[in-house]
């Protein structure tokens, strides 16, 4: 039996284990029905404590909110990488002020070496900044790119048993 094949059944099974962990958890709020033991606050203190929605339900999906958690630190990366490019660096200017010299072109200085020479002070701020930002900038992308694959992945992964024929999901 190949690999692929059992990764989908476990993937399967856990998806639907997930849901009915969470559609029990639920369900405990509402004993015979009903809503006036919640609000009377008459259930168990262990119904509180989620056990079969985020224990038994969200956490049995936790690759893909790892996923979902490294999209919005990538997005994050690549947001400020982008308005770190778009501002440029804080130098002392030749009017001996600190200040982001660059922060009105746009991001057109970017396209124009010959005005980096503004910034005096740090040395070089400039290059570093715009390499550095550019890199963040790529990396995030990248990041960002693989964890949406992620998601997919999982996603597809924990629900591909539907795809797959009767006997493949006995192979399990």
């Amino acid at each position: 039996m190949c690999y692929g094949k059992c990764a989908r059944c476990i993937g399967h099974s856990l998806v639907w284990l997930a849901i009915l962990c969470i559609v029990a958890n639920i369900l405990l709020y509402f004993p015979n029905g009903e809503t006036k033991y919640a609000s009377e606050d008459h259930l168990s203190h262990f119904v509180w404590f989620f056990s079969g929605i985020i224990g038994g339900g969200l956490l049995m999906f936790s690759s893909v909110l790892a996923a979902l958690i490294g999209i919005a630190g990538s997005g994050y990366c690549v947001i400020v990488a982008a308005l770190g490019l778009a501002e440029g660096p804080r130098c002392l200017d030749a009017s001996g002020q600190w200040n982001y010299t660059f922060a009105n072109t746009e991001g057109g200085y970017l396209l124009d070496s010959s005005t980096w020479s503004q910034c005096i002070e740090p040395k070089h701020a400039v290059e570093w900044n715009v390499s550095l930002f550019s890199i963040l900038l790529a990396l995030g992308g990248i990041e960002f790119i693989l964890c949406l694959f992620q998601i997919i992945n999982g996603v597809l992964g924990g629900i591909c048993g539907y795809c797959c024929s009767r006997q493949q999901q006995y192979d399990c």
